[in-house]
């Protein structure tokens, strides 16, 4: 089976996603891990406001075949969470790289992104 990887994003070995956005970035995790997953029943989130350190667990998701924990992509403060997910956690499954986003990070530094795996380097994982 193929999954998607956008091109924009870069990934962490734990298949969490961030894309760039106007001095932030948006995280989620990716196609791959949602498929291994299963139904996703519950994630928790940071509040808006707090200071997360990467590589840090910044919360939980819960589905019907496991727990799992979610890690901190680049060290920075939570800018905005998706509230949506409280309702609705199956959004990460619909669409885990549009609808299904956790978190906004505003980075304390910028270039640590490009530190994350590529598009390349995550596929080569997945594969």
């Amino acid at each position: 089976m193929s999954f998607e990887v956008p091109e924009d994003c870069r990934y962490l070995d734990s298949h969490e996603w961030v894309r760039r956005r106007d001095g932030t970035v948006r995280v989620g995790i990716s196609e791959f891990a949602q498929d291994e997953l299963g139904d996703v029943v519950f994630v928790e989130l940071p509040a808006e406001g707090e200071h997360l350190t990467h590589p840090d667990q910044f919360g939980v998701i819960e589905s019907i075949k496991a727990v799992s924990d979610l890690y901190t992509p680049v060290t920075g403060t939570v800018t905005a969470t998706n509230d949506n997910l409280r309702d609705a956690p199956e959004l990460v499954n619909e669409d885990p790289f549009g609808d299904g986003w956790m978190l906004e990070i505003e980075p304390d530094d910028h270039s640590t992104v490009e530190d994350l795996l590529s598009p390349a380097e995550y596929r080569e994982q997945i594969e």
